[in-house]
């Protein structure tokens, strides 16, 4: 099956390949660059998730795109939809936990074997008799079976005219084993009682040389260095799955009179079902009986349920936190609107571009230069009249000290330690892909509920009105409440617990209308709590001018109030609201000292929005924007010229995560943010945010430090290998050196501090820490 589209024109369709048999982000272009010479084809290839999203005229056929990519050398296939409603990808996390414990097997047994090798060539007093043959025996499956896969890319990329870091790797593993193969079978090398000197510069004497601890070393680290990478890029494809498996499984449909519970996936539209208390909504659709309140969190990351009744429509996926209710199925499968915020996800993921490494971008031009110049001192030597040892010698040498160990390090060793450290301070990087965002962003967009606030309503004020004992009218507003379940009825008992010390009375009576209020007799009073017109209209209560004018200021702030009456007169208000994290405002100061523009993105009404956002030290504010429409304001900013960080915790975040250049969740939201971001922060403190791109930027120049000692290495020894004036033994010892190196400046990111675990601020912050506030919002009752 394919995932293919037609444009409004008609004239073009659109199609997604599963790529197989890329290595490197150099494959990724060149398949890109083929597709792209097609007439009337737009192609995009992305590394990362193995996927090309292609645009092409209805003149071709998708089995004319495969066939390009299969020329090219490489695999593709027409994946399966994903934007069932009721199944994950059937590719995805397990085929690349395969991937990655194939190079883990393969990584295990190339060390086991290549230690020794390097202690017998290194050490000259482990050098006992026949110990070369040792040797050879335990290289030799390093090389043949440990570099296969680099050995397979190269005869690959050299049928089609390329060259890689797959190349080069292969080329100098296989030279330096097969040079030492020769010079066993062939030269006094061999012999029984042989010893290896370790001689500065070559004696033209090569034959009493060998390189298998080289060829070993440079698979074994190499090797390490695609393990690292595979098991970075083992969650592609676990948002989808995370996403999809939120909704319901199973569903009861009533016909015939009566319910008969059947797969989500058998339902049609029009069919009627019923959702219980606590359930999930098996699919979207309209409610034709009941009223409840509908917990959308999952999807919206709003704390307050949605109040329904007959005529509202529901979202499949939500919760029904209330009574009963009977809904007509309106959409199914992929046209749901969990389906489509899979979609949004899965384009946002494909479209999103990956960082070609450096060692990828320059191997293009290193590769051909290293085996051009090993040709030309191999001739000038012998053109020279130097022996044929001598001038084979000198060649090695240059293959050897250009092979990429100290490059195949550079990434996987920086990314590890810097990971590591992150994961000890809350941050969780998912790849290398990921720090150069970090590095170019000017722009970080917060969602508000969870992220800048709690996402949690409290009790913020009692106002009375006069004469009225305000721990009174708390006693009774939190007694009436307690009996609702409704989550701002719980927020007032909540707060009337920890300010009261008396126990709440029992109510009598209680009567709960949906989405206006609740009454009931507490301690032999007719008690009545609600929005403020419910109790004027409905029970003539209205509250004076005093209290009007307090409800009033509250609203415009966007807080949600509560009027309180009883025996038919109203007491006073209670206010409720969700909260600013107390450390929100110290982590947005902190943002800016790194260069960020923080913008606050949310759902909410302009005026909530802004009062949050004058609290935490915020400029500009996106409000009253639906969930759906949170990936056209990230594109929006981004047309802008700005490079878009996204901190967010719902489900609702999740494309916009993916959207961004660079996507932060709360680790205390849902799994789909966390699986659709690149950072995730393990705590709800907004200031591991500072951290994470601190610690992000630090590791990406970490290991830009160390590709450019990598290469720096290897060009300046270039040189003196082509002179001989290098033996390949010190080749040899030079790249364990870059390799000592890059491991060793990779080591400096454990001291990394961060701002989050430290209880003053961050020199450059100039705001309290202790910064807290109240998040005006306005709930509907």
């Amino acid at each position: 099956m394919t995932t293919q589209t037609t444009t409004p024109d008609q004239s073009h369709s659109e199609l997604e390949l599963t790529i197989g048999g890329m290595t490197c982000a150099s494959c990724a272009a060149r398949i890109e660059k083929k597709l792209n010479k097609l007439d009337g084809v737009s192609a995009t290839v992305n590394y990362a998730t193995e996927k090309a999203k292609v645009s092409f005229p209805t003149t071709l056929t998708p089995a004319d795109l495969v066939g390009v990519v299969e020329a090219t050398g490489y695999t593709a296939t027409l994946p399966a939809p994903v934007a069932d409603a009721n199944s994950a990808p059937d590719t995805g996390p397990d085929e690349k936990a395969v991937e990655a414990a194939g190079w883990w097997r393969r990584l295990v047994i190339s060390a086991v074997l290549t230690v020794p090798v390097l202690a017998f060539s290194m050490v000259p007093a482990f050098q006992f008799d026949n110990w070369q043959w040792i040797s050879l025996t335990l290289a030799s499956p390093v090389v043949v079976w440990g570099a296969w896969p680099f050995h397979r890319a190269a005869v690959t990329n050299a049928r089609h005219g390329a060259a890689t870091m797959d190349t080069l790797i292969s080329v100098g593993v296989s030279a330096a084993w097969l040079w030492s193969l020769w010079a066993l079978l062939f030269t006094h090398a061999g012999m029984t009682g042989m010893r290896m000197p370790f001689d500065l510069f070559p004696d033209g004497e090569a034959g009493v040389h060998i390189y298998l601890e080289v060829a070993a070393a440079v698979t074994t680290f190499i090797i390490a260095g695609r393990y690292f990478e595979a098991r970075a890029k083992r969650q592609s494809g676990a948002a989808l799955r995370a996403l999809l498996d939120m909704g319901a499984k199973d569903v009861a449909v009533l016909r015939n009179g009566g319910e008969v519970r059947i797969a989500v996936n058998q339902l049609v539209v029009g069919d009627r079902f019923v959702v219980r208390p606590g359930e999930k909504i098996a699919t979207d659709g309209v409610v034709e009986q009941g009223t409840s309140a509908v917990d959308a969190s999952m999807l919206t990351g709003e704390p307050v349920p949605v109040e329904v009744g007959p005529g509202d429509s529901v979202v499949g996926a939500t919760v029904n936190a209330g009574g009963r209710l009977v809904v007509a199925a309106t959409r199914i499968g992929a046209d749901t609107q969990l389906a489509q915020m899979a979609r949004l996800v899965e384009d946002a993921q494909n479209g999103k571009a990956q960082v070609q490494r450096l060692a990828d971008r320059v191997s293009a031009v290193f590769v051909p230069i290293v085996i051009a110049l090993s040709l030309v001192t191999l001739g000038g030597w012998l053109l020279t009249g130097h022996s044929v040892t001598a001038a084979f010698t000198a060649a090695v040498a240059v293959l050897i000290i250009a092979c990429p160990c100290a490059l195949g390090l550079a990434t996987p060793t920086a990314l590890l330690v810097g990971t590591g450290r992150g994961a000890q301070l809350g941050v969780l990087i998912k790849g290398p892909e990921v720090l150069e965002s970090t590095r170019v962003v000017d722009t970080i967009v917060l969602d508000k509920t969870g992220t800048v606030t709690t996402g949690r309503m409290e009790l913020v004020d009692v106002i009375p009105a006069s004469g009225v004992d305000p721990d009174e009218l708390l006693l009774l507003v939190a007694a009436l409440e307690y009996a609702s379940e409704h989550p701002i009825g719980q927020a007032i008992a909540t707060g009337a617990q920890v300010r009261l010390s008396e126990r709440l009375p029992e109510v009598d009576g209680f009567i709960s209308t949906q989405g206006l209020g609740v009454a009931g007799v507490v301690v032999g009073r007719a008690v009545v709590a609600g929005r403020p017109g419910w109790l004027a209209t409905e029970w003539s209560q209205p509250l004076d001018t005093h209290l009007a004018e307090t409800v009033d200021v509250a609203e415009q702030q966007g807080r949600t109030v509560i009027a309180v009456g009883w025996d038919g007169t109203a007491r006073g208000v209670v206010i409720v609201s969700d909260t600013i994290k107390p450390t929100s405002a110290q982590a947005v100061a902190e943002l800016k000292q790194l260069g960020l523009r923080p913008v606050l993105l949310t759902g909410d009404n302009e005026r909530a929005a802004r009062a949050v956002a004058a609290e935490v030290g915020i400029d500009e504010v996106i409000a009253e924007v639906l969930p759906a429409d949170k990936v056209a304001v990230i594109e929006r900013l981004q047309r802008e010229g700005r490079t878009v960080a996204m901190v967010g915790d719902g489900v609702n975040d999740a494309a916009a995560l993916a959207t961004s250049d660079l996507g932060i969740a709360m680790g205390t939201g849902t799994d789909v943010a966390i699986e659709a971001s690149d950072l995730t922060l393990v705590r709800g403190d907004l200031r591991a945010a500072v951290d994470a791109i601190r610690l992000s930027r630090r590791t990406l120049r970490t290991i830009q430090g160390n590709l450019f000692w990598a290469f720096a290495y290897n060009v300046a020894a270039l040189p003196l290998a082509a002179l001989g004036l290098l033996n390949p033994l010190i080749a040899g010892a030079a790249m364990a050196f870059s390799s000592v190196f890059v491991v060793s400046n990779s080591l400096r990111l454990r001291r990394f501090r961060a701002v989050s675990t430290t209880s003053t601020p961050h020199p450059d912050a100039s705001l309290d820490q202790t910064a807290a506030g109240v998040l005006p919002r306005k709930a509907d009752r």
